[in-house]
Parts: structure tokens; C-alpha cells; sequence
């Protein structure tokens, strides 16, 4: 197998790439690589996403339809994986949740990989995006490749890149962000490196695809360790009668040796309430206790509780019990400005209030309905934001500060408002932090 090739390959642009998983992660990457002049092979196992991105059209928020008509001529959306055998590099993008028992589940992955190899031919790439556990890509991932009848290494170049997307960041393009690249060998990293430096600006190679795989564990353990410490100062400085947010404000004005993180009602999206997990499951095969990561998991998970016990309190307070009352929950999206309502707190909080006996409804302007979860069923619609419904609800509670959220409007209208973001700074009687 000669490494040359498919590195000329992909430098003359005409290297074939084949995007597997067209959803957050995914698609991103099809825009990228067709605006550098290649033609992407888009793989998903879901007809509807396929037969909406041939019509030009765009199912995630920020990425506007625009951009999806500007890679058609280059871009092919399918659900037959038989073409793969017709792409020359293979990226993985597929999701890696938790199971009910908090421990990976790795059924996406591992059935992509088993699918690839029934279609994989010498010389090609494959590489894995997915958040996993370190030895994934060069242990269970190379092994279901290799009933092939290939050899990683030998027949076919193997690598793992961690995904560093952020939904709705305006500030950071996917080219933007360096790309953190590891491989099985020399060569695979080599090859990896070079498809990767015709869409982003800086390629940052490791040692081994196990280094890559725990550099995106550490980024997204980092973050979930530190907002699991301003969530548990908040639980404190809530009995102190001290504003967490005044504190944090202040302590941000210091130039050095201090990085600002939020409170919130709990933390959600793709990473930070799985990545973590991830490696606490494999830290068990050296036993070894990863403390640190499973108390800021104990903590962040408590964080919905508070705000309901929070939302019972301030009723009392007004003579009104929680069970029966009307709440208005704005925001089920995990983070501001965003249509992504994985691990969202919000739901969470939902289930929490309706089992109190509460009768919640929910606005969100990026979330029209919510279906059918793999943890919830509420089947619920999105209720217009309008000053004659906010009045009929006993309780407003802020769960996601989007920016189409008005604070003298809010302010204006509701009742009471638990505020678990910060929305509302106005100080008022009607506003309890949460």
C-alpha cells in the first residue's frame, strides 16, 4: 500500500469523501469539504434527513439552507452504504450516548464498523470522530474492520480525530478550530493529517489514536468539572444570601489564573454529560476511582432537582402548591440559540414538575414540538410567547437564556419567573434565582 497515493490523491482534490452521520457533527464536515472542492458521499441511516438534504434543505438551526444548496452539485446524501466502497476516506460521525446503567454504548459505532467492513477495499481511510474511551479506534473499532479480511495499517490507513464542534458558536467555524489528529501508524496518521489540512487551518498531530481519543475526554471532563463547582458554590452562596453571578462577574475582571464558567439547571448537549462517563468506565479495567469526575456527575444531575424544589418555594411563597399549578417553562434547548435538545436539563425538569402535579407547558422559538425521546415521551408543543398566555401562568421558569427572550417583556407579564440563567438582572419581587 503505498501512502503516496492517496495523499496526492487528496491534494489534486480528487479524493472521494464519505461522511457517515449527518447530524450536528457530520454535516459541518460535508460543507467543509465540498467548499475545498471535493465530492462527499453523504452516508445516513435515516431517509428523511437524506431526502431533506437532496432537496437542498437544512433540518439543524445554524446551519442555513444556503449552505447545503452550495455543496449539491459536489454532495451526494444517501442510505445505501453500499457506496462506500466508492469513497476513498471514511469519517465516522456517528453518536456515542450512555445506556440506562450510565456506561457507554457503543452500538452505533461498532455497527458502522461492521457495515464498512463489508464494503472496505485496500487503500482506503477510515476515521473515527465519535467521542469514545481510549483504545476504541485501535482495539474494538480495528478489530470489526479487520474481519475484512484487511489489515489495519497494511491495507488500510486507520486514525481517530475528536470532534470539536459547538453548536450555534458564532465566534469558531469548523475550519477555525485545530484539529486534533492520531493514528494507528505512521502512514494512517500521515494520510489523516492530509485530509484533514485541506479544510482546517491547523492539523495538531498526536502520538496514537488513544492520545487523540483522551484529549477530547479531558477537554469536555474540564468543563463539566468546573461548572460542577459553580453549581455546588451557587447551592452555598444561595444560603449565604450572595449572588453567584455578581461573584463570578467580579472575579472575572482578573487578568490571569481565572476562567469564568456559569451555573445553570443542570448541563446538557452531546459532550459534557456523556464524554466524562466514557472514561470513568474504562478507568475500571486499571482500577482505578476517577472521584473527581463522577462527584461533578453526582452534582451537575442534582442541578434539575434544585430548580424544581426551588420553583415549590417561590409558589409557597404566593399561597400557590405545585400540584395543579401552570407552568411555563422557556427554552428545551440545551444552550442558548440552538434546535439541539440532547441531555438537555429541561427535560429533566419537565418530567420532575408533571410528577409533582404540576401542568407544564414549554416555549422554545428553535423547538417547535417535542416528540417522542429516548428518555421522554411528553409530546408537547411549543406555546406562543405572548403577553396574554404569559399571565396565565402561575410560574414562568427560565431554563434556556435564549437571546428572542425579553426581560422587561417577561418582566411585564408573568406573574413569577424562576430564573435559572441569569436572564432576568433587573432586581424585582416577581424574580426568584434559581
Amino acid at each position: 500500500m503505498n501512502m503516496g497515493n492517496l495523499v496526492e490523491k487528496i491534494k489534486k482534490k480528487e479524493a472521494i469523501i464519505g461522511i457517515i452521520g449527518l447530524g450536528y457533527v457530520g454535516l459541518p464536515l460535508v460543507i467543509e469539504f465540498c467548499r475545498a472542492g471535493f465530492k462527499v458521499v453523504g452516508f445516513d441511516t435515516n431517509e428523511e434527513k437524506v431526502e431533506v438534504l437532496r432537496q437542498g434543505k437544512s433540518y439543524i438551526h445554524h446551519i442555513p439552507e444556503e449552505k447545503i444548496k452550495a455543496c449539491l452539485p459536489r454532495f451526494t446524501p444517501t442510505a445505501d452504504f453500499s457506496k462506500l466502497s466508492e469513497v476513498d476516506c471514511i469519517i465516522i460521525c456517528v453518536p456515542t450516548p450512555l445506556n440506562r446503567y450510565r456506561e457507554p454504548d457503543m452500538t452505533y459505532v461498532f455497527h458502522t464498523g461492521k457495515t464498512i467492513a463489508q464494503y472496505l477495499r485496500p487503500g482506503q481511510l477510515v476515521v473515527l470522530e465519535s467521542t469514545t474511551y481510549p483504545g476504541t479506534t485501535d482495539e474494538d473499532l480495528r478489530r470489526i474492520l479487520e474481519e475484512s479480511g484487511l489489515v489495519a495499517g497494511r491495507d488500510f490507513y486507520l486514525a481517530y480525530s475528536p470532534e470539536r464542534e459547538d453548536p450555534g458558536n458564532r465566534d469558531f467555524s469548523t475550519s477555525e478550530i485545530p484539529k486534533v489528529v492520531g493514528g494507528i501508524n505512521r502512514e494512517s496518521l500521515e494520510v489523516a493529517r492530509a485530509m484533514y489540512g485541506e479544510i482546517v487551518a491547523k492539523t495538531v498531530p498526536v502520538s496514537s489514536t488513544r492520545v487523540a481519543e483522551a484529549v477530547k475526554l479531558l477537554e469536555n471532563i474540564y468543563r463539566a468539572v468546573n461548572i460542577a463547582l459553580v453549581n455546588e458554590l451557587k447551592l452555598l452562596f444561595d444560603r449565604m444570601g450572595i449572588d453567584i453571578w455578581e461573584v463570578i462577574e467580579a472575579a472575572s475582571t482578573k487578568p490571569f489564573g481565572f476562567q469564568a464558567f456559569y451555573p445553570g439547571p443542570g448541563i446538557g448537549g452531546h459532550c459534557i454529560p456523556v464524554d466524562p462517563f466514557y472514561l470513568t468506565w474504562k478507568a475500571r479495567e486499571y482500577d482505578f476511582h476517577t472521584r473527581f469526575i463522577e462527584l461533578a456527575g453526582e452534582i451537575n444531575a442534582q442541578m434539575p432537582y434544585h430548580v424544581v424544589q426551588r420553583t415549590i418555594e417561590a409558589l409557597n411563597e404566593r399561597g400557590k402548591s405545585i400540584k395543579g399549578a401552570r407552568i411555563l417553562v422557556l427554552g428545551v434547548a440545551y444552550k442558548k440559540d440552538v434546535d439541539d435538545m440532547r441531555e438537555s436539563p429541561s427535560l429533566k425538569i419537565i418530567q420532575l414538575l408533571e410528577e409533582k402535579g404540576a401542568v407544564v407547558d414549554y416555549n422554545d422559538p428553535y423547538i417547535p414540538e417535542i416528540p417522542r425521546l429516548r428518555k421522554y415521551d411528553f409530546r408537547k408543543q411549543s406555546v406562543p410567547l405572548t403577553a396574554e398566555n404569559l399571565r396565565k401562568y402561575d410560574c414562568v421558569l427560565v431554563a434556556t437564556d435564549h437571546s428572542a427572550y425579553d426581560e422587561r417583556f417577561l418582566l411585564e407579564n408573568a406573574q413569577l419567573i424562576v430564573d435559572t440563567r441569569n436572564l432576568i438582572r433587573q432586581r424585582s419581587e416577581k424574580v426568584k434565582k434559581a
